[in-house]
């Protein structure tokens, strides 16, 4: 066959794996990702999460020994999630000083691990009715439960917490939040806002892990709908506007445009939540054999990279380091 005549060739950059590593527009590090960790009351306690293949809910010292073993694969931030024992109206685990986040990050910053403490501040783990806020009339009060959000997260400052994050989705949550911070000392303590977070279909294994599931009706009245983008940066801006110093794309492998807006938009870090359902369904492929597991989920964790996002919440995190350190991906 003749040679055709040509004198661009991408092919050329493609031919060894050195080269293409050369070449390569979006890495992927262990120092970006933060690993969402389920902790409940106990001692010694690793409780598998059905749904969520190799993610367990762990006691306090146990998860102290997750985080020693991610940081030794290089993953130096967490976001914790509470699972209290006993539920009520008002949430009232959530902000109670001996909480069991409170407890779990007081635990964490003995000793002189260099650790990122993020902290999730919510109600729906901790209220009887499931939902992240206080209900009045069958509705979610929004400024009555934003004092509760705020105590919340002063409660987790004076744990330690380095950054709280705000995911009930009630408008002025960041305002109060950052107010009640600086108000009780804690004005060096950062704000990481849930800003763009959809009322998706994704985060079933995640309820079950946290037992967070609304007992009726459901968050489409505070979360955002599927369809939008414009929507997404309005509530952004308006989470800056606010104090924020991070903002959030949650889920992020179905928003992958959204997170790009975002990317355009502003110029904060931008953070993205590859979901639990999301994680879910490539580990529910692999173990049928449908796809290959290390290359499937590396794949996807790029494409979030990709378009932009600059912090990367996974429950992927610690096979993902491990991969990257392997020589097997990123």
């Amino acid at each position: 066959m003749p040679r055709a005549d040509l004198r661009e060739r991408p092919r050329r950059l493609r031919t060894r794996d050195a080269l293409r590593r050369l070449v390569r527009e979006a890495r992927l590090y262990p120092e970006m990702f933060v690993a969402p960790l389920f902790v409940r009351p106990g001692r010694g306690v690793r409780e598998p999460i059905s749904s969520l293949p190799g993610q367990m809910r762990l006691s306090p010292d146990e998860l102290v020994r997750e985080v020693d073993g991610l940081a030794d694969l290089g993953i130096r931030a967490v976001l914790l999630f509470g699972v209290p024992e006993a539920k009520d109206p008002e949430g009232s685990g959530a902000y109670a000083d001996d909480g069991i986040v409170q407890e779990t990050v007081r635990l964490l910053r003995r000793g002189s691990r260099e650790l990122v403490i993020m902290t999730d501040v919510c109600l729906c783990a901790y209220t009887d009715h499931g939902h992240c806020g206080i209900v009045t009339g069958g509705q979610v009060d929004n400024d009555a439960t934003l004092g509760l959000l705020a105590r919340t997260a002063a409660s987790h400052a004076a744990s330690g917490a380095d950054v709280v994050a705000p995911s009930a989705m009630m408008d002025g949550q960041v305002a109060a939040i950052r107010e009640a911070l600086d108000a009780s000392g804690f004005s060096q303590v950062g704000v990481m806002a849930y800003a763009a977070k959809y009322a998706s279909a994704f985060y079933g294994p995640f309820r079950e892990a946290a037992g967070s599931s609304p007992q009726f009706g459901d968050r489409r009245t505070y979360q955002m709908d599927p369809a939008n983008v414009r929507e997404a940066l309005r509530e952004i801006a308006l989470d800056i506007e606010q104090g924020a110093d991070i903002v959030m794309v949650k889920p992020a492998h179905a928003y992958l445009d959204v997170i790009r807006a975002a990317r355009e938009a502003v110029d904060l870090p931008i953070a993205a939540y590859h979901v639990s359902g999301e994680y879910a369904m490539l580990k529910a492929a692999a173990q049928l054999g449908w796809v290959e597991e290390r290359r499937a989920m590396l794949e996807v964790l790029t494409a979030i990279r990709r378009a932009g996002a600059d912090i990367l919440i996974t429950y992927a995190a610690a096979d993902a380091a491990r991969w990257l350190a392997e020589g097997t991906g990123g």
